[in-house]
């Protein structure tokens, strides 16, 4: 009986209605895409981040006040033309400069592994500075090759081969807007191939957009061009003539360039009309279906293509300077070399080719930089260069090097400055002993002269200033130092301190007179210290007394 029970279902899982929800936001969610703008300083990428996103343009300020982020990011919903629904959800991620310090922080926010199929990569050029359009092309580019390599891991491969095949089916099912749609019998299931130098680069298929701003600048002003390495002469900048010729090369230039890799070219303005045309284009190429529907749209699987919801219906624009539209999958070598003639576009390629190879600059091979800088001469302001390193001489070396010659120079004596105009100045010695006065010699002279008056004399040269006072020899001890001291010597040795070998004063010691004023003014001298010598003892003595006294007088009244 009990097997014959029906089983009882199984529990559903725990994930069920998780998974159902998952589902239903997946098919209902808002596809995300994003635009990275690469662009040097101040060369627009403000302007056109703000067109991309319908926001009102920044607010110009001066340079110096201007802050710009180390990488710059803004969003937006882009809505249907009833702008009843959300179409899309689009990124605005703007790099301020080619430094390395800013363009290596773009890995780390798009990942190349998730992000490349819904990426497009605007590269901003300023026509202000067109002599720097093939440096700064070759910089960018250069990073995106970089960009894509990401982890190298193998979902990135499949994203990459994805990508590839999606652009280069793009290229060859293009098929210009016309004012009336093409009935699908017309499109052919017949692929041709790539023309030459079509998507020779951009192995990963990314979504290029160069972007020439400021287009309303490029006859403005009375610049002179310089004549450059072609030899082709000044010329003024400025509407028709050369100037014209030359800025239809550089568009011919750009052109080749571009369709190596794939990529559009767009010249803007400030006027809203050539911005809108760029957004058009830009949401257009983000939504550009796979390669498989691409293919299911030339056969007669037309029906269950998916349609791209931004179409792009403005035609290409190659005469309108100022609003060129030259978009992915038009452009060709033959329709280059028609708008001017004598331009090469194989020569360009090769030569493009040789800058990215980094080959030797000797070789004698053609250089892309080199060709358009013979075409577009550099105006950019140099900063002046740098004041050589200044390395001082070590002090001592200095002073080693010139001692000799200040030596043998006596006005270089900086004592000069304190010694008497009527003296002669001692030669061939600098420093403090540099005095005669202190020479030895003239010391021993003096003290000679000295014992020989005194010895003449018959009187101790020492004890002369106290001769006639014998009380200057009792102390209270009855041993008191003499004040042999006080006379004054002969020579120079007092009176000549810190000057130079000339001819010193008459003496005043007593024991060499000169003459009799000499004379009277030694002994007034000698008069007056004899006599405070004298009031010294006098008191010593008073004091000594005065004490005995007071002790005897102690002593008497004690017996």
């Amino acid at each position: 009986m009990e097997n014959s029970r029906p089983s009882s279902p199984e529990a559903p899982p725990q994930d069920l209605w998780s998974s159902i929800l998952d589902s239903v936001s997946t098919s209902r969610s808002t596809p995300a895409k994003q635009v990275i703008v690469l662009g040097e300083p101040s060369s627009g990428k403000s302007t056109l981040a703000a067109a991309l996103l319908q926001k009102p343009v920044p607010e110009e300020t001066k340079e110096e006040q201007r802050t710009d982020f180390a990488l710059g990011y803004d969003w937006a919903d882009v809505r249907d033309d009833a702008d009843e629904d959300t179409l899309a959800r689009l990124s605005v991620y703007t790099v301020p400069s080619s430094a390395p310090a800013y363009s290596s922080l773009l890995p780390y926010y798009v990942p190349p592994r998730s992000s490349l199929p819904h990426t497009l990569i605007m590269v901003v050029l300023d026509w202000t500075r067109p002599w720097s359009f093939i440096q700064e092309l070759e910089t960018w580019l250069q990073w995106i090759e970089q960009w894509v390599k990401g982890d190298g891991s193998r979902e990135l491969d499949i994203a990459k081969e994805e990508n590839r095949e999606r652009i280069q089916a793009h290229w060859q099912h293009y098929a210009e807007p016309s004012a009336e749609p093409l009935p699908p019998t017309s499109v052919s299931g017949t692929l041709l191939p790539l023309g030459p130098g079509t998507l020779t680069h951009n192995s990963a298929g990314v979504s290029i957009v160069v972007v020439c701003t400021k287009a309303d600048l490029i006859d403005e002003g009375n610049d002179i061009i310089g004549t450059g390495t072609s030899g082709m002469g000044g010329m003024v900048k400025g509407n028709g003539g050369e100037w014209e010729e030359r800025t239809d090369s550089i568009m011919q230039v750009l052109r080749t360039i571009c369709l190596k890799y794939g990529a559009g070219l767009f010249y803007t303005t400030p006027q809203p009309t050539t911005l809108q045309v760029l957004r058009q284009y830009v949401l257009h190429t983000l939504f550009i279906p796979p390669a498989s529907s691409l293919a299911a749209a030339a056969t007669a699987e037309v029906a269950s293509a998916p349609r791209n919801p931004f179409p792009f219906q403005h035609k290409p624009n190659t005469l309108d300077r100022d609003k060129i539209v030259i978009p992915a999958g038009w452009d060709s070598w033959g329709k280059i070399t028609v708008l001017r003639d004598g331009f090469d576009a194989k020569l360009w390629g090769e030569a493009w080719e040789n800058d990215l190879d980094h080959s030797d600059e000797n070789d004698g091979a053609a250089r892309a930089q080199n060709l358009y800088a013979s075409l577009v001469p550099d105006l950019s302001r140099k900063p002046p260069p740098l004041p050589p390193l200044n390395n001082p001489t070590p002090e001592q070396v200095f002073l080693a090097k010139n001692y000799d010659e200040n030596a043998k120079k006596p006005d270089r004596d900086p004592r000069g400055a304190f010694r008497n105009p009527n003296e002669t100045a001692s030669a061939g010695i600098v420093g403090p002993m540099g005095s005669s006065s202190f020479n030895l010699p003239n010391v021993e002279r003096a003290l000679t002269e000295m014992e020989s008056v005194a010895a003449a004399a018959g009187v101790n040269p020492l004890s002369m200033s106290t001769a006639r006072d014998p009380r200057a020899l009792s102390g209270r001890g009855g041993v008191r130092p003499t004040n042999a001291g006080l006379s004054i010597p002969t020579g120079g040795a007092s009176l000549a301190l810190g000057r130079s070998a000339a001819p010193s004063p008459a003496p005043l010691s007593a024991t060499t007179p000169n003459s009799a004023d000499d004379q009277s003014q030694h002994q007034a001298l000698k008069a007056f210290f004899d006599n405070l010598i004298n009031k010294r003892n006098t008191r010593a003595d008073d004091k000594s007394s005065a004490k005995g006294l007071d002790g005897e007088n102690g002593a008497d009244e004690g017996s």
